[in-house]
């Protein structure tokens, strides 16, 4: 995996983890009621539900192309297709503002396990890194090296952008609320997926 590739995939893995969606929600919550800490600890449990995810993904597809040969160019399409189709969705979803409450105390360990069930009970995750793995990695040449550094990479900006969000999280508050705002973010991350998803067709 290239240095240029490994920017590209990062750059594009931020604008993903900056939509709004379940986990960034949950993460405000949980910073407004318990403050950073605690906010901080269910951060943790998304990213390791993510790298789950991620790990399955990655040698689920280096199987899958073992297997099929020439025929995983219809995987890597269907992969394709999916990227679109979402980012299609993105675009055009609805923008009303939306409310955020903070949610009761728990304890640490149950932060940890209520990030990780965020994104272990949403199979979306696992077909969105399908779709978009490729489009980075090519997989016949698949080195643990590339998916150390993959995984490194969705862990720190993932990570990362989860925590900025938890440490403003009075004015993620005031982001959410905002309908310009939120247009803005879907409209840019939807292209970031259509983008991705016409590349992997391309490559195709």
């Amino acid at each position: 995996m290239t240095t240029l590739s490994l920017a590209a995939f990062a750059g594009a893995m931020f604008l993903l983890a900056i939509t709004p969606g379940p986990g960034v929600f949950a993460t405000v919550a949980r910073a407004l009621a318990s403050g950073f800490a605690h906010a901080a600890v269910l951060v943790l449990g998304i990213v390791i539900g993510d790298l789950i995810f991620l790990l399955l993904a990655i040698y689920g597809l280096a199987a899958v192309a073992g297997l099929l040969g020439g025929f995983f160019t219809l995987v890597k399409l269907g992969g394709a297709a999916y990227l679109i189709w979402l980012g299609l969705r993105l675009w055009r979803s609805d923008t009303t503002a939306t409310s955020t409450t903070a949610i009761v105390e728990t304890s640490w360990m149950a932060n940890l396990i209520s990030g990780l069930v965020i994104t272990l009970g949403n199979p979306k995750v696992i077909l969105f890194y399908l779709g978009f793995v490729p489009a980075f990695v090519d997989l016949a040449t698949l080195q643990t090296a590339d998916v150390v550094m993959i995984a490194a990479v969705v862990s720190l900006v993932l990570g990362a952008t989860m925590l900025g969000y938890a440490y403003a999280a009075s004015r993620s508050r005031q982001l959410f609320r905002s309908a310009k705002a939120k247009r803005l973010l879907n409209r840019t991350s939807g292209g970031v997926m259509i983008a991705t998803g016409t590349i992997l067709a391309a490559r195709s």
